[in-house]
């Protein structure tokens, strides 16, 4: 970005300075690809982006990305090796050159002036400490979820995109798919009566640690560089196992689900639903394995793996005093009364993230807030986390989101953060 000039991007500056007939030195003839005719998308309203952590989640979000007209890669970053092959090799069939730039070391790709915004798709355990990175460096994030670790992270982060002014989009992209953001409008404008209790499917409700596995030789660095893999993470030996584990240092260490994996997105849709983006609940019980909250508003929610309708994965149902309506990953719905169903128009099934991106990019222009903004991920992820302290201690616990402090427990307070790893700060 053009870092001297107060609030003017390099986009802008290219456009208003050819607006302007300032001379920059360019050619007498400008073929008619760089201005934007012919359909393709003038340089100077094109965004570029680079890749943090392109795994198989990284690659199909990659994937969304590159296949926006207004959008080129121009760099891509993995501790593994054959991760970056694969995506160098995907980004360059796109772009039908060889110039996109691959990285071990985020830092490197984050130095880049030329570079907007960045996706990062790493695992769980760097996504904070990246996207605070980035933020830093001036570029505007779209970070895969869960995106923090514990309460402080996730204060932390929202605290840091409202210093910088970057975009910020949590990877919870069922806010952008239709059938999810018509039953939020049923609970949002009344249509259900005053909402009672929501239900959010929290992808298990155990809680463990990720473990310390029996030392495998490490691998060379250009394949494998297992310190950057680990991050802020607590340090232990080097192990295939934990390399291609889907839960590292999900959040807080706590894995098996424990309301962060899939509560990051049905949390995330309920906080929606009760008009939450800037709050969390009060109280957290345990109840019969099922994890109870309670809104200051009165409002219930309920995080249960079972019971639910077969309406596929990622479910969430919302009640009120009239009716309810249910739905989940088949984009098909149930509902109290057919007449609730009467507008839910199109049926998009399975879970794309092609609209989220493209409201992040948007977003990224005009610099207005997405829809999973730093402040909507912030406290979607403080229920998750704060959820999952009480199963963890398993007992009742009082919330406080003014204070963001649990009420009266120190041993639950004691939990809201770690440590991080030397040297990596958020």
């Amino acid at each position: 970005m053009c870092k001297g000039i107060v609030g003017l991007d390099r986009r802008r500056f290219l456009k208003t300075t050819l607006q302007a007939g300032v001379c920059l030195s360019i050619p007498q003839f400008i073929p008619g690809t760089a201005l934007g005719k012919s359909g393709s998308v003038a340089p100077s309203e094109r965004i570029t982006l680079g890749a943090i952590g392109i795994g198989n989640r990284g690659r199909y979000v990659l994937s969304c990305f590159l296949r926006e007209p207004d959008l080129r890669c121009v760099a891509v970053c993995d501790v593994r090796g054959d991760n970056r092959k694969r995506a160098k090799d995907q980004v360059d069939a796109i772009n039908g050159d060889k110039s996109s730039t691959p990285y071990i070391d985020m830092r490197e790709l984050l130095a880049r002036e030329d570079i907007d915004a960045v996706l990062i798709a790493t695992g769980p355990n760097w996504h904070a400490t990246a996207a605070t990175m980035a933020a830093k460096a001036g570029k505007d994030v779209y970070c895969e979820k869960p995106c923090t670790k514990n309460i402080a992270q996730s204060l932390a982060l929202a605290a840091i995109f409202h210093r910088t002014g970057r975009v910020f989009q949590a990877g919870t992209q069922r806010r952008s798919l239709p059938n999810f953001a018509y039953a939020i409008e049923l609970a949002r404008t009344g249509k259900l009566g005053r909402l009672q209790t929501l239900h959010a499917h929290p992808g298990g409700l155990g809680t463990q640690m990720s473990g310390w596995l029996p030392a495998e030789p490490e691998r060379p660095r250009e394949e494998v560089d297992w310190d950057m893999y680990l991050g802020p993470a607590a340090w232990r030996p080097y192990t295939s196992k934990l390399m291609n584990a889907f839960h590292f240092e999900k959040g807080g260490g706590m894995v098996g689900g424990g309301c962060l994996e899939w509560g990051s997105h049905c949390v995330d849709l309920c906080q929606l639903a009760n008009d939450a983006d800037g709050t969390a609940p009060v109280e957290y019980e345990p109840v019969n394995g099922q994890l109870h909250a309670r809104y200051a508003n009165g409002v219930k929610l309920v995080m249960r793996n079972d019971g639910w309708l077969p309406l596929g994965s990622c479910p969430v149902r919302f009640e009120g005093e009239t009716g309810w309506v249910e739905t989940g990953d088949d984009a098909e719905f149930g509902a109290s009364s057919p007449s609730l169903l009467l507008r839910r128009g199109t049926k998009i099934p399975g879970y794309p993230a092609d609209f989220h991106v493209r409201d992040f990019l948007d977003c990224v222009k005009t610099r207005a807030l997405t829809r999973a903004n730093a402040d909507a991920a912030c406290w979607a992820h403080i229920a998750c986390h704060a959820a999952n302290i009480s199963l963890f201690l398993n007992r009742k616990l009082k919330y406080d989101p003014k204070k963001n402090e649990f009420i009266g427990d120190e041993q639950a307070n004691r939990l809201r953060s770690e440590a991080l790893r030397e040297p990596w700060r958020i």
